[in-house]
């Protein structure tokens, strides 16, 4: 009689592993060659329309003229974040209209004052047509942001982003220590990761993002501060470096699809909310700390590195051509699997 043994008992099919990763590789190609393209069509700073053309009003190429130069213009409409602010009704002195947080207003005029030694750009907003004063520009900067949804959360995200990073991070610290008390393997980014480059590659999306952001706070300032003002989720019809964050911010949101695709159908829920704390924990480090460096200018260094380990990465991930028919554990060739011994052929 023939006997049979576990291996024998065991012999399976393996299945190419045509994964995702083949996919990414590709998507990544084609999001490179779409920012090359980019290039050629877009500057680092939005284009200026000609305001000496007929075809525009002069009070239209003054509203324009404001645009460009203070980033907002006549009736953008701007909203108290500060705790009090005090308008002056010029040109009677002493008297001010005291407006608090969450009072809307709008610009009503602009005035140059060359004697003024702190800032020589006033601005007349109107909160009703009684309530009228004037600011100093650089109070109005600091002290309102403007009512759209998206810059209202670029207010939001820039004026509380340190408090929730802490939240997190305790939270996921937290996390950690229960995990190590009750003796349970504890699975995070790179150091032992799940199957899939997502994670990593969505770390390397923020990392991304906070480089380019930072290099337009360095380099192109009034750009950002124009985009605030008048943002928009296009990638474009906007200067390039616009394009490329935008794009990058677009991609972090396809990207986290993926990965709690892959996350919830390798690892159980427990160990599966658990990742996504640690991965959260791991975004926001490399947010802050990109955004750090890059002010110092060796932050690209740092991002060269992060890209170079996440090629190596897809590179190794690439070399297993198979997954076992049994246990689903990746092979580089058919035969028998190292994980559960069944014979793939």
């Amino acid at each position: 009689m023939k006997k049979f043994s576990l291996r024998s008992m065991l012999r399976v099919t393996a299945f190419r592993n045509v994964t995702r990763h083949g996919i990414g590789k590709l998507s990544l190609a084609w999001v490179g060659c779409m920012l090359m393209s980019l290039t050629l069509l877009s500057g680092c700073y939005y284009k200026v329309p000609d305001l000496e053309s007929e075809k525009y009003s002069q009070d239209t190429k003054d509203s324009l003229r404001y645009l460009y130069e203070r980033h907002y213009t006549f009736d953008t409409n701007l909203e108290v974040v500060s705790d009090s602010v005090s308008l002056e009704c010029l040109p009677i002195k002493d008297t001010y209209i005291h407006l608090h947080r969450g009072d809307r207003v709008v610009v009503a005029e602009f005035a140059i004052h060359p004697a003024d030694s702190v800032d020589s750009v006033w601005v007349k907003l109107a909160h009703a047509q009684e309530e009228q004063g004037w600011l100093r520009e650089v109070d109005l900067k600091t002290s309102f942001a403007p009512t759209d949804s998206l810059s209202q959360a670029i207010h939001f995200f820039s004026d509380t982003h340190a408090s929730y990073f802490v939240i997190i991070f305790a939270l996921f610290v937290g996390a950690y220590l229960f995990r190590a008390y009750r003796k349970k393997q504890l699975q995070i980014v790179y150091f032992n990761d799940i199957d899939s480059v997502y994670p990593l590659f969505l770390c390397l999306l923020m990392a991304f993002s906070a480089t380019v952001y930072e290099t337009m706070q360095v380099f192109v300032p009034d750009t950002w501060e124009h985009f605030y003002f008048n943002p928009t989720l296009s990638p474009f019809k906007v200067p390039f470096i616009l394009s490329i964050f935008l794009l990058s911010i677009w991609l972090f949101l396809v990207v986290v699809l993926a990965v709690l695709d892959d996350l919830f159908r390798q690892l159980t829920p427990e160990a599966a909310l658990t990742y996504l704390l640690g991965l959260m924990s791991c975004c926001i480090f490399c947010y802050f700390f990109f955004i750090l460096t890059t002010h110092f200018y060796i932050g690209y260094i740092f991002l060269g590195l992060f890209m170079s380990i996440f090629a190596k990465k897809v590179r190794r991930n690439v070399r297993y051509k198979y997954r076992c028919g049994h246990c689903g554990q990746r092979l580089k060739e058919k035969g028998v699997c190292p994980h559960c011994g069944a014979i793939n052929e």
